[in-house]
Order: structure tokens, then C-alpha cells, then sequence
């Protein structure tokens, strides 16, 4: 995942122009956030091959609309992920018959909470539910962070499948992880399935990156800086050591079912052609 918030058509704009402006600059002489967003674009350029070619061959106009393009197929990517997740978590921590209160619908958007005067919560002030056992030690605040259950409920489900979520694999299609050659969990990928846990926990039905009641662009943003933070670099190495090897290890043990399932059904059946021409193949080898 190259970034999962982000206006495209400024992005390769931007990107465009600061190209050039490199040519006399270094880029470690940019501020934190411009590195990134070149980061990002750079990305984009390795990952769609022929990109740099049409961005400038083309006129302004035509940068618009491949951002246009790219930012709409992010949307409707983005957008099938929360309309599954938002259901998945509410059946996973509600039970059956039972309601939330406040209610979270899975489909009905309300802004009731806020409309009483109550205070805005930032996006920078994390939910309890980032921490593993939804326990934050204000002494250590490093302590179980984004390793809670539910983050990984999210990852699997997003990246996985929603079947990989079970404590038991089963054998089900190829997971979004093996498909696209992912070897280990992303920082931009732990920050999306976080902000995505965290507008499936709120009563908003559309996600939009200017949500002020969830404030996900900040929550996204905050959180990727932490993981992105220099000064941070042995605990984020951890933490991500800790997400690749867990998650590594739930695709072995998928892809292992898979094999033993695909297997089973490829056994020949008794008296067909194809177990007579298997014999007499066999028999002549003989």
C-alpha cells in the first residue's frame, strides 16, 4: 500500500514539478512531509510502469486526470473495504441480539453524538482499542500498541480475507497479501487498517478523508508519522518485525490448507478414462 489518503491529481502535480526542481536541490532538504508525499510519488512511478511517460507527455490537464483516475480506483478499493469491515467488527464484538449504545449502524450514517455540544475528539488522541488488551500505560505508552486483537482481526479480514479471520484456516481463495507479492506488513498498511477499525467503531456509514467526527486524516496521519519517526526507529522495528512475522505465519499456514485441499480434489476417480490411461502408462513404464 503506497498511501491510502491522498489527493492524486496534487500529487503528481506536485511530483511533476518538484522532478525538475531537483535537479538543482537534494531532496533531504525538503520539509518531513513534502519527503514523504516525493516518497510516494516516487512509488506510484515504480508501481504503474509507463507513468512518468504519460505525466510528462501530457498537458496539466492530462495529470489531472490520471490523478482523477488513480484516486477514484483508491476510493472504490477503500470503499469496499469499509463497507465489509464496518459489518464484520460490529458482528464480531456485538452479540447476536444484542444492541450498542450508542448505536453503530452498519449502514446508517448519524451525527447525533456531536450535535449535543460534546467536545470534538482529535484524530491525534487515540482509542483504547489500538492497544493490545485495550490497556495504555501512560509511563510506557509504546506498550501494546497497534498490536490489539482487533487490529488484527482488520488486517486479515482487508488483507487476507474475511475467512483467514477464523482460528481455523480454511481453504478459500488466495489471500489479497500472496496475490500482490506482499513480503511483510507495510507502515501505510498498519495505518489504513487502523483508521479503517476506527471508522468501523464510529456511527459514520461513508468514510470521507474531511470526516470531522472520526478526524480520520489526522488519525491516519499521526500514526503514520510515529511509525515513519527516526527517533522511533527501534520500537517501530519491532513493532513491524512483530506484524510481519505474525501475519507471514497465518499465510503459511493458509496456503498450506490450500495445497492439502487443492490436492484432495484432484484425486482420479475409480473406473474413469483417466485412471485407465494413468494404469496403462504406468504398466508400460514397467
Amino acid at each position: 500500500m503506497v498511501f491510502a489518503l491522498c489527493n492524486y491529481p496534487a500529487l503528481l502535480t506536485s511530483g511533476i514539478l518538484r522532478l525538475d526542481e531537483l535537479q538543482d536541490s537534494l531532496i533531504e532538504d525538503y520539509p518531513a512531509d513534502i519527503r514523504r508525499e516525493h516518497r510516494v510519488f516516487l512509488e506510484l512511478l515504480d508501481f504503474y510502469p509507463g507513468l512518468l511517460d504519460c505525466l510528462t507527455g501530457g498537458e496539466e490537464e492530462d495529470i489531472i486526470h490520471i490523478g482523477e483516475l488513480l484516486g477514484k480506483g483508491v476510493s472504490g478499493a477503500r470503499g469496499d473495504d469499509t463497507k465489509t469491515l464496518k459489518s464484520a467488527v460490529l458482528k464480531r464484538l456485538v452479540p447476536r441480539g444484542q444492541v450498542v449504545i450508542p448505536p453503530l449502524s452498519r449502514n446508517i450514517k448519524t451525527k447525533e453524538g456531536l450535535k449535543s455540544g460534546e467536545t470534538t475528539v482529535r484524530g491525534d488522541q487515540w482509542p483504547i482499542f489500538l492497544y493490545a488488551g485495550h490497556v495504555y500505560d501512560p509511563k510506557d505508552p509504546w506498550k501494546g500498541l497497534l498490536r490489539s486483537d482487533i487490529l488484527i482481526f482488520g488486517f486479515k479480514h482487508v488483507f487476507m480475507s474475511p475467512s483467514s479471520v477464523d482460528k481455523k484456516p480454511k481453504a478459500t481463495r488466495s489471500s489479497n497479501v500472496y496475490l500482490h507479492g506482499m513480503k511483510s506488513v507495510t507502515k501505510g498498511s498498519l495505518a489504513y487498517i487502523a483508521t479503517q477499525v476506527q471508522f468501523s467503531l464510529s456511527s459514520s456509514s461513508v468514510f470521507f478523508r474531511t470526516d470531522m467526527i472520526t478526524d480520520s486524516e489526522n488519525f491516519y496521519h499521526s500514526i503514520l508519522d510515529l511509525l515513519e519517526d527516526t527517533d522511533e526507529s527501534e520500537e517501530v522495528g519491532n513493532l513491524m518485525l512483530w506484524w510481519t512475522r505474525f501475519i507471514m505465519h497465518s499465510i503459511h499456514l493458509k496456503l498450506q490448507t490450500n495445497t492439502l485441499y487443492s490436492h484432495s480434489q484432484h484425486c482420479i476417480s475409480k473406473n474413469s478414462a483417466l485412471l485407465k490411461i494413468r494404469e496403462n502408462t504406468a504398466a508400460l513404464q514397467e
